[in-house]
Formats: C-alpha cells, sequence, structure tokens
C-alpha cells in the first residue's frame, strides 16, 4: 500500500513539474495526441485556437505539424509568432515568454528547465528574432534575447554549470550555478556556436560558426574560436 502511495504521489509531482496541474497536464496531452498531425491549413487554424485558450497572449500563431507545447501555464506567446516542425516549448516557474513576430525554425527546443525552483530562471525573446533549427535553449538561469537577434541552426544556449569544488563528492551531488545569459539587440550567433553561462553578448556583435563563448562579447565584436576570442570590430 505504501508503495502505491507513493508512486501515486510521484505521479502527482511528474504531472506538477510538467504542466502546473493535472487538469492542464490532461489537455495538453489530449492536444498534443489530437491536434500535432492534423496537416495544412485546417491543422494550423486549429492549433491557433486551440492554443490560443491555453497560453497567454493575443493574435495569430502559426504552428506546424508535431510541435509539443507543455507547461502553458508558464507561456506568453506574441503575435505572428512561427513554430516550425518538431519545435518543443516547455514552460517552468520563470515564465517562457515569446515576443511578436519571433520565429522558431523546425527541431528547435526551448526549455526553461527549471526543476529545482531557481529564483532567476526563465526565458525571453525579443520581437523580430529567429532561433535557427534544432538550436537548444534552456533556461535553469535566466536567458534574455533582445529584438532582431539571429540565433542560427545547431546553437547551444546553456545558462548552468555544475559545481565540482569537492574531489571527494560526485559532481551531481555539488549542486549548480546559473547566473543567465543575455544576448543583446541585432546580434548574431552563429551555426553550432555554444553559449556557456554568465555570459553577455552586447548589441550587434557577432559570435562565428563554431565558436564556444566562456567571456562577454563586446558590442559590434566579432569572435571566433574555443574559447572564443575577438578577432575585429565591426565599428566605424
Amino acid at each position: 500500500m505504501q508503495e502505491e502511495k507513493n508512486l501515486f504521489r510521484n505521479l502527482l509531482e511528474f504531472v506538477e513539474f510538467k504542466s502546473g496541474g493535472a487538469a492542464r497536464y490532461v489537455v495538453e496531452q489530449i492536444f498534443a495526441a489530437f491536434l500535432s498531425w492534423i496537416p495544412g491549413l485546417p491543422g494550423l487554424v486549429l492549433r491557433w485556437l486551440f492554443y490560443r485558450l491555453l497560453v497567454s497572449g493575443s493574435g495569430w500563431i502559426a504552428i506546424e505539424r508535431g510541435v509539443e507545447i507543455f507547461g502553458t501555464k508558464w507561456i506568453t506567446l506574441g503575435r505572428g509568432i512561427y513554430l516550425g516542425e518538431g519545435v518543443i516549448l516547455q514552460g517552468r516557474p520563470g515564465g517562457l515568454k515569446i515576443g511578436d513576430g519571433v520565429r522558431i525554425m523546425p527541431r528547435a527546443v526551448l526549455n526553461v528547465y527549471n526543476y529545482r525552483g531557481l529564483e532567476h530562471s526563465g526565458i525571453e525573446i525579443g520581437s523580430g528574432s529567429v532561433i535557427g533549427i534544432g538550436a537548444v535553449i534552456t533556461g535553469q538561469g535566466l536567458v534574455k534575447i533582445g529584438e532582431q537577434v539571429i540565433v542560427a541552426p545547431g546553437v547551444k544556449i546553456m545558462p548552468v554549470n555544475h559545481i565540482y569544488s569537492d574531489p571527494n563528492r560526485p559532481i551531481k551531488e555539488q549542486g549548480i550555478q546559473a547566473k543567465g545569459i543575455i544576448i543583446a539587440k541585432g546580434a548574431w550567433v552563429g551555426a553550432g556556436a555554444i553559449v556557456l553561462d554568465s555570459v553577455e553578448i552586447r548589441e550587434n556583435a557577432v559570435v562565428a560558426a563554431g565558436a564556444v563563448v566562456v567571456e562577454s562579447v563586446p558590442a559590434q565584436a566579432v569572435v571566433a574560436g574555443n574559447p572564443a576570442q575577438p578577432v575585429k570590430s565591426r565599428a566605424q
């Protein structure tokens, strides 16, 4: 009997983590199962109408087939957003806020991932920005992406570091740091780049394809390499 109670409690905790409540979890699962694969214009219209009942915001949103949206309690979607096939959005406390006209290309993953109840978590994307094919953004530490930013295919934005100072304990038991990442207006993060915690990429900066960014990038700078280093400035 105790084992059954523990299993039931674990299931309730999972549902709360996933969607913020049992009723919302059921509705999200129904939407995913029955609306996700309807093709063509009927599918776009139905997904727009029904998901507008679950997420905050107003206006038209284009949601392609195979999109998964969970944790809608914590998600805000602006007007004119495009979600490509296979996109995954997972809200958590701290919020997932996507501004007007943002395009999130196929198979990108935006997961706030705040399962530890961290105070400063979330993902914010400014209007007109583009998140490329297969990009991954997690929000343990707050990720703030400004307006008109390009995040190219395969980019990983990871605002979290594991603590590993004690050599006698498993790293998994030592906790994490999550200070956050800021990518300012007009920046371009090139294909396959990795942006790590505590970094600020300032206005109109360029991160070259494949770069690993561990330190902040000045405005108008172009950085490349692992670790990323300035190679030139775009300033006149």
